[in-house]
C-alpha cells in the first residue's frame, strides 16, 4: 500500500503538490476570546464572552535534495540541487495575488483531515550544504492559520438573536401604563406591551395572565414600527 503524502491544495487554481516527507507530528491550536470586568468586592473578575479564537496548525516539514526524489517516473530533483527551488514553492504561499490582492487560500490535506487555511508564518532552518556552501536539506516550521468567511460561519452554526424579554404576572388593578412605568420607567410606552401580547383592550387586563414585557427597542413585526429606538 503506497504512503499517502500530506497535500497543500491552491483551491481556486486548483495547483497543488504533496510534501516529499509526511511530517512526524502537528499540532492544532484553538482558543476563544472573553472580556474581563473588575467589579469591587469580588474574589475575581466577571468573564463575558466576546468571540471564538483563531485556529492553527502547526507543523515542521523536511525538505531534502541531497539524494535524487522520483514521483514514479518523474524526477523530482536531481542530486544536489539547491534545496531552496523547493522550499521556495512553500514560501511563495504567502505572496500576494494580483488577482485578489492577497495570498492564496490553502487547503492542507493529510488522511481524514482537511483544513482550509492561509499560511502565515514559515521559519526555515537549513541544515545541510554541499562543499560550496549550496543548501541540500532544510526543516520548515509552518503555521497555518484556519479561514473561514462569514458566509462558511452562517452554514456552520446557526445563529439566534438573545432574547431579554421578561414575563409579568398581571395583578388586580394592574394596567399597562403602570406596567410600562415599572419596566420601562415611562407609563406612555405601553404599546409595545399590548402589541406583543396581541392585547385589543388594554384597559382590560385578566388577573394571572402573564405577558412578556419587550426589551426596548422594540419592532413591531406586522408593522415595521419601532419603538423605544
Amino acid at each position: 500500500m503506497a504512503l499517502e503524502k500530506a497535500t497543500i491544495t491552491i483551491p481556486k487554481t486548483r495547483d497543488f503538490f504533496q510534501v516529499l516527507f509526511n511530517p512526524e507530528e502537528y499540532t492544532v491550536s484553538s482558543s476563544v476570546n472573553y472580556a474581563q470586568a473588575g467589579v469591587p468586592g469580588l474574589n475575581g473578575p466577571i468573564l463575558q464572552f466576546v468571540n471564538g479564537g483563531l485556529t492553527t496548525l502547526q507543523m515542521e516539514l523536511l525538505v531534502d535534495t541531497y539524494e535524487e526524489h522520483r514521483d514514479g517516473d518523474r524526477v523530482l530533483n536531481r542530486a544536489g540541487d539547491d534545496v531552496r527551488d523547493l522550499t521556495g514553492r512553500i514560501t511563495s504561499l504567502m505572496e500576494v495575488a494580483a488577482a485578489t490582492h492577497a495570498p492564496p487560500v490553502l487547503l492542507f490535506t493529510w488522511g481524514r483531515m482537511s483544513f482550509s487555511c492561509v499560511l502565515a508564518q514559515v521559519q526555515q532552518r537549513f541544515v545541510m550544504f554541499r562543499a560550496d556552501g549550496t543548501p541540500v536539506r532544510a526543516r520548515l516550521s509552518v503555521t497555518f492559520n484556519h479561514y473561514r468567511t462569514a458566509e462558511t460561519e452562517a452554514k456552520e452554526v446557526k445563529r439566534e438573536t438573545a432574547d431579554y424579554s421578561s414575563v409579568h404576572e398581571v395583578c388586580q388593578g394592574d394596567t399597562l401604563a403602570a406596567i410600562a412605568r415599572r419596566s420601562y420607567g415611562d407609563p406612555v410606552m405601553w404599546r409595545p406591551i399590548a402589541l406583543r401580547n396581541e392585547i385589543d383592550d388594554p384597559r382590560r387586563l385578566e388577573p394571572g395572565a402573564l405577558l412578556v414585557v419587550p426589551q426596548l427597542p422594540y419592532q413591531y413585526p406586522e408593522t415595521g414600527e419601532v419603538f423605544g429606538g
